[in-house]
């Protein structure tokens, strides 16, 4: 299992819809998020600061975000929730979420 944490900025505007959206994300998103092995998923919001948290339990990543990125719905989706979004500036190249190191875990 990868336990995978990451950070983006949600524009001031765009809080309240953001947060409509993800009250009720729409059941295909789900579905591929299942069908991608991301289990455990959640989101946070502090100011204009989001966290997620989720972890992978499959055993071909790359495939399964491939396999999600490609997926028509999670396409739509990433449209109407990538205006609300800003990226924060020390990213890497590629990224859009920033991926966050872990430094400690207890099971």
């Amino acid at each position: 299992m990868k336990r995978i944490a990451s950070v983006i900025n949600v524009t001031p505007e765009g809080i309240e819809e953001y947060e409509r959206l993800h009250a009720d994300v729409w059941p295909g998103v789900l579905e591929r998020l299942r069908q991608s092995n991301v289990t455990n998923y959640s989101i946070y919001r502090w100011g204009e600061l989001l966290f997620s948290y989720m972890e992978y339990v499959g055993d071909d990543f790359d495939g399964d975000m491939a396999a999600m990125a490609d997926d028509p719905v999670t396409k739509e989706w990433w449209a109407v929730c990538e205006p609300l979004q800003r990226p924060v500036e020390d990213r890497a190249e590629g990224e859009w979420w920033k991926e966050i190191p872990e430094i400690f875990h207890l099971d």
